[in-house]
């Protein structure tokens, strides 16, 4: 997570109470957008200032008074670093997330979150063979998702801006859930053992998540270690990408606040 100065803060507080728009105070402070937006909306909070619905013509909850939907926004982040990514087009930015076509539950739920971080953008699902694209275009997108950048998600460093860290920090069950939604599942495994000298199987529920980026995993793991989930390495054909939750209060604790996928 990036850390700024106190100093920093300050100064891009008084900026902004002097009527700074965002954007100039992250050009100007070098700081991302989405950090100065959470900034003014805890400054606010603090002041007591009643919210005022944006005039402008997007409701992005980092350059306007719009408050952010952390609940969705935790989840959707999940999502995103998982099965998303976003497509610079002219003039805005197109933020799009995979679902499996036959989990529609799961499709449902990545556009309520989408639609309730920012409700302005038209979202559109795009039918692929089974596969649904869950996609939003808007020039704002790239305010949320500082992570984006050219390449591969796996091929760059990926570190939560200090805002988004929050975030997490408040809702870890919604943005484990998001993660797991995109890229893990929750499936049954098996083995066998001597019962009265009889060799029967047994069959036991486990959660896996797979990602090639070692920052994703790791972004994982250290929530599951803050929820008092215990997990381990699973390395397949010597590729350390997967990540186990197998031992029985774990796996109970994942049931109740994440679930299969449906």
């Amino acid at each position: 997570m990036e850390q700024h100065s106190p100093s920093i803060r300050a100064r891009a507080l008084s900026l902004m109470r002097d009527g700074v728009p965002n954007r100039l105070v992250a050009e100007q402070l070098n700081v991302p957008r989405g950090t100065v937006g959470w900034w003014r909306s805890e400054d606010r909070k603090a002041r007591g200032e009643a919210y005022a619905p944006p005039s402008a013509s997007h409701d992005c909850p980092s350059c306007t008074s719009n408050p952010l939907d952390a609940t969705a926004y935790a989840y959707l982040l999940g999502l995103y670093l998982g099965d998303g990514h976003i497509i610079a087009k002219p003039a805005q930015y197109r933020l799009s997330i995979y679902c499996n076509a036959a989990q529609t539950g799961l499709v449902d739920a990545a556009e309520q979150a989408m639609r309730a971080v920012m409700q302005r953008p038209t979202i559109h699902r795009r039918e692929r063979l089974g596969c649904a694209e869950v996609q939003s275009s808007s020039r704002h997108w790239l305010c949320l998702f500082a992570q984006h950048g050219p390449g591969k998600k796996h091929e760059r460093h990926i570190i939560l801006d200090e805002w988004q860290q929050v975030v997490v920090d408040d809702h870890p069950w919604e943005f484990v859930r998001g993660l797991v939604h995109s890229d893990g599942c929750r499936t049954m495994n098996w083995t066998t053992r001597l019962i009265g000298g009889e060799r029967k199987r047994y069959e036991y529920p486990r959660y896996f998540f797979t990602n090639v980026s070692a920052d994703i995993r790791r972004l994982f793991t250290d929530t599951l270690d803050r929820l008092g989930v215990e997990w381990t390495h699973c390395t397949r054909n010597g590729q350390p990408y997967n990540i186990s939750v197998a031992r029985r209060a774990s796996v109970a604790l994942m049931d109740a606040h994440v679930g299969p996928k449906h």
